[in-house]
């Protein structure tokens, strides 16, 4: 998991997993990724690390500051199959197990593997997200029946919220390097597996609760500059039509045409140099 001083989030998300999977503890290696290792949380999350028990990692990274840090736990991760989670998400018993049989049995066929958002009720889902724009965001939740039976087969999905994902480790495609800040992996990522020739695909067992609220606010910069110049970046590398990032900003922020077309022309150019 990556974390952005949630000292509380990631530690209630690693002790559920000791807790309440103790079947798969054997199996298993936490990898931690502090996203600002100079912060208050830090110290904390070091120091609750010595008393696990399991295999676990603490990376300080401090080269940038951004919601793509997760993918770091790829290179960092020592086992086959990675499960990369929010430092504050809740998984459902035995989830993992089943994660891990699914994997042991070939049935990924190195495909970008989710699951259903269990919202707070714990009755409702989310089983993907639909790519349409709204609220800043390319990706609008919807429900596909076949997930809300946990017992039913995967199955395809345009893309989901990335609080939950997984893959093998020598599948994973990674995230361009020039993404900063925080917006713009949903979507992109799940069109990238589909370029690649693989599938998004849906586990339904693999149920995750998710803590939206944050009642002392975003720790971390946040900023439409950053997730508009995301995607941007996502859409020329994937050769994607950037006239609805146009459409949707111009009409749903207060950003000119002016200055949308610069930062797409700096995303250009920074991406001709990176190549």
């Amino acid at each position: 998991m990556a974390t952005y001083d949630d000292y509380d989030g990631l530690y209630f998300t690693i002790q559920s997993i000791r807790m309440y999977h103790p079947e798969v503890l054997d199996d298993i290696e936490f990898v931690i990724i502090d996203n600002n290792p100079d912060g208050t949380h830090s110290k904390s999350i070091k120091n609750f690390t010595s008393h696990v028990k399991q295999p676990i990692q603490y990376i300080p990274f401090n080269e940038y500051k951004s919601a793509f840090v997760k993918g770091q736990i790829f290179e960092y991760a020592k086992t086959p199959y990675v499960l990369g989670v929010d430092s504050h998400v809740l998984l459902e018993p035995n989830s993992i197990k089943k994660l891990i049989d699914f994997y042991d049995s070939g049935k990924d066929e190195g495909n970008f593997l989710q699951g259903p958002l269990v919202y707070d009720n714990l009755n409702n889902v989310s089983t993907h997200f639909d790519l349409n724009w709204r609220g800043h965001m390319w990706g609008t939740w919807g429900t596909d029946p076949r997930g809300q039976d946990k017992n039913n087969p995967p199955f395809e999905i345009p893309a989901q919220g990335m609080g939950l994902y997984s893959c093998r480790k020598d599948c994973w495609l990674g995230f361009n390097p020039l993404f900063r800040g925080f917006g713009g992996e949903e979507g992109y990522i799940h069109e990238k597996y589909r370029k690649a020739g693989k599938k998004t695909l849906c586990l339904p067992f693999l149920r995750w609760g998710h803590r939206f609220s944050r009642p002392n606010g975003v720790p971390f910069p946040l900023t439409l500059e950053n997730k508009i110049k995301n995607y941007f970046i996502g859409f020329e590398e994937l050769k994607l039509d950037t006239s609805p990032i146009y459409e949707h900003f111009l009409k749903e922020s207060k950003q000119t045409h002016e200055t949308l077309k610069k930062w797409h022309d700096d995303i250009k150019k920074s991406m001709c140099i990176a190549e």
